[in-house]
């Protein structure tokens, strides 16, 4: 229970103080300019929570891909925009701004830094114990990545 707790309040530690693994296939767009480091890392009763730091470069992006579990996070420094399959910006997340994402394959998106500095982004993952946490994408046919 203490892990549990203890993974909590980083959690909200990691979300309040501001305000990727994936399986690959031959026709995913990598990422480019990325850099990620695991902050915590646990598994309490059949899930991984996992929090990473993750840097995107000027230039930089995500590539494409969805999650098959939770994602909450928040903005440390930078400007990220977000980008959804139907080639719409769903959101422009500037420093301190919450960010979270949907679950599943219908859910295909991409990151980038449009910026002149770099994004630097908390964000914990929750998923069931062993699974992936990205699962890379083909660009959907936007102009862009």
């Amino acid at each position: 229970m203490n892990t549990l707790r203890g993974l909590v309040t980083a959690a909200v530690f990691a979300v309040t103080a501001a305000s990727l693994g994936s399986a690959a296939t031959a026709s995913a767009t990598p990422s480019t300019g990325v850099e990620a480091r695991i902050l915590s890392q646990a598994t309490v009763n059949g899930h991984d929570y996992i929090t990473k730091e993750i840097t995107i470069a000027p230039g930089g992006s995500t590539g494409w891909h969805w999650h098959p579990g939770r994602i909450f996070g928040v903005i440390r420094s930078g400007t990220l925009t977000h980008d959804f399959a139907d080639c719409s910006v769903d959101g422009i997340y500037s420093a301190g701004a919450p960010i979270t994402e949907g679950s599943g394959p219908d859910h295909v998106h991409v990151g980038r830094n449009l910026g002149s500095e770099p994004v630097v982004m908390w964000v914990l993952y929750i998923d069931d114990a062993g699974a992936p946490l990205a699962v890379d994408a083909p660009n959907p046919g936007c102009p862009f990545e």
